[in-house]
């Protein structure tokens, strides 16, 4: 009977480390995927917080025009009107 437990015991021993690597493995594979997520997660932010810029440029260049087209209207206004 103890060639029996023995052999039980080792068994176990050996699903026991088996289990353990296999949670070790696991633990990496999925740090290192987080990592790759959250690095795609940043390239992402840095887009929208670029976009956002790019549309704040944008409204402010569209008002400077508005603003512009309204001066080269007057300007027309008041050279019409002197001749």
């Amino acid at each position: 009977m103890t060639e029996t437990v023995t052999v039980a015991l080792i068994g176990l021993g050996g699903s026991a480390f088996g289990s353990f690597i296999g949670i070790v493995a696991n633990t990496r594979m999925m740090n290192y995927r987080i990592e790759q997520l959250e690095k795609k997660v940043e390239k992402h932010n840095s887009l929208v917080d670029r976009t956002y810029d790019l549309e704040e440029r944008i409204s402010l260049n569209e008002e400077k025009i508005k603003v512009a087209n309204h001066r080269i209207e007057d300007i027309e206004r008041i050279t019409n009107n002197g001749h």
